[in-house]
């Protein structure tokens, strides 16, 4: 009879034993053969970093403790405050504190989630410090911007988000990528062209995710070439939109930018994989 807490049929396959692995050992080899993708970035962030997009902790907090937490010395507590104040209702006091905090708080993710908040309350202020912010040193935050100009009137900020698509950065050229198809549909040809050349495969992935809303000839052949592009994800995102009703494509992609969980250290809600 078999011992019930087996859990294969047959012997364990040798090449997923642990002394097979690169790095066993006290001198390890084949480190150099694993392949670490996307920006991912191996860091020493604390529970309290890796926490600190959680604002169930402070959601019973009046705004004065959110915007005293906003000033204070913690970086952790200055993030979740930033994002707490996006859901609460956002007066003149409230925005000015966000603004200051987007533009000049040392801490790159405060920036971030203040000018994400911004956004989410709206008005002149947000977009002019939104728009200051696509200049900003981090990348993150940059693209962040980018994503709030969409939100907040994606038509009026039309040159500055096209601008981002020259950003030294994948996640900016991504998000302007991805507005500009918003309001451009098929207009947007001629960026998603010259994206699918783009050196970053997350780049390439929303070209060829985007180009299937594109029913032109020049579409169809920056298609066809992805689908033999290095990398898998960005071949197997050109295949599935090969297959799609341009039309209706073009139509599902009316609103802000999605928000989803955060995936990879940094990413936030930016670095989404597109879902066919």
């Amino acid at each position: 009879m078999r011992d019930e807490e087996e859990a294969t049929d047959g012997p364990p396959d040798p090449q997923l034993h642990p002394e097979q692995s690169p790095g066993f050992g006290a001198d390890p080899v084949g480190l150099e053969d694993i392949e670490v993708d996307r920006d991912v970035t191996i860091g020493e962030a604390t529970l309290a970093d890796l926490g600190a997009s959680d604002t169930e902790p402070v959601e019973d907090h009046s705004v004065s403790d959110l915007l005293a937490s906003l000033a204070g010395d913690d970086a952790v507590e200055r993030r979740r405050a930033a994002l707490a104040l996006a859901e609460r209702e956002g007066d003149r006091v409230v925005v000015e504190a966000l603004s200051r905090a987007a533009t000049t708080d040392e801490d790159a993710e405060v920036r971030q989630f203040a000018v994400e908040a911004l956004a989410k309350h709206g008005g002149d202020l947000a977009a002019e410090t939104a728009r200051a912010l696509t200049d900003d040193p981090e990348p993150w935050v940059r693209a962040e911007a980018v994503v709030a100009l969409d939100r907040l009137d994606r038509a009026e900020h039309e040159a500055v988000i096209e601008a981002a698509l020259d950003d030294e950065h994948h996640a900016a050229r991504r998000n302007a990528l991805v507005s500009l198809f918003k309001l451009r549909g098929e207009g947007a040809c001629d960026a998603l062209v010259a994206a699918a050349d783009d050196p970053s495969e997350r780049v390439r992935e929303w070209a060829a995710h985007l180009l299937g809303g594109v029913e032109t000839d020049r579409a169809a052949e920056a298609l066809s070439r992805l689908t033999d592009d290095e990398q898998s994800v960005v071949r197997e995102t050109a295949v599935r939109a090969q297959e799609v009703d341009s039309g209706s494509f073009r139509r599902q992609f009316t609103g802000v930018l999605d928000e989803t969980d955060r995936t990879l250290p940094g990413e936030d809600d930016l670095n989404r994989t597109p879902n066919l």
